[in-house]
């Protein structure tokens, strides 16, 4: 194996860690902000609720 296809797949794994943790972030990312929107509509509802 040269050193060129060497550079390539070291290239290939790094680029598929980066990718993983990308899409990991973005989990992250889409289950906090469902966190946040579920608070915000209790905090809604409560406020609503005292002004009757």
């Amino acid at each position: 194996m040269g050193i060129a296809a060497a550079v390539t797949f070291i290239n290939l794994i790094i680029l598929l860690v980066l990718l993983g943790f990308g899409i990991y972030g973005f989990v992250l990312f889409v289950r906090l902000a469902n966190r946040g929107i579920k608070a915000f509509d209790i905090y809604i509802n409560e406020k609503n609720n005292n002004n009757l």
